[in-house]
């Protein structure tokens, strides 16, 4: 398998990971949150299928996270509708080991590809996952403290 095929397999389950993640989600902020992360996955998913292909790709629109202070706005508007199940904060303590994982093999194999826009591509992916890493951080402290949550500044 190559580092393409590998990647695409990362991103695939991945997605699958935060559909899931989303259909127990109760709190429809949070569905939000993890439906966006699956699109996200799937955008890169889309990305190393086109490199593997060897296709043009605009590096311009590799800006791949959307709106999180809307989302984490609405999150704010219903924690008064939150339960916290401690199960649930393994989960997203795993997913944001899975981004931690994802973001140190992206990082690794960039620094061993020799064409200047794979290797581009390869490290601003491995930036997205530490910005889905800092999502899900944000959520575990929301689960664990909603009535005293407040999203940090980046958000």
């Amino acid at each position: 398998m190559n580092v393409y095929e590998y990647a695409m397999k990362v991103e695939k389950e991945g997605e699958a990971y935060y559909r899931e993640m989303a259909s127990k989600a109760q709190n429809s902020g949070l569905k939000r949150i993890f439906t966006m992360l699956a699109d996200e996955e799937v955008k890169h998913y889309n990305i190393f299928k086109s490199m593997m292909k060897k296709e043009d790709m605009d590096l311009d629109k590799l800006d791949l996270i959307t709106d999180t202070k809307t989302i984490f706005q609405t999150l704010n508007e219903e924690k008064d509708n939150v339960t916290l199940d401690a199960d649930h904060i393994e989960y997203y303590k795993d997913a944001i080991a899975r981004e931690d994982n994802s973001h140190d093999f992206y990082a690794t194999k960039a620094q061993e590809l020799e064409d200047p826009k794979e290797k581009t591509v390869f490290l601003q992916i491995a930036n997205e996952e530490i910005k889905h890493k800092k999502i899900l951080e944000e959520i575990v402290i929301y689960l664990q403290e909603p009535a005293d949550w407040v999203a940090s500044a980046e958000f």
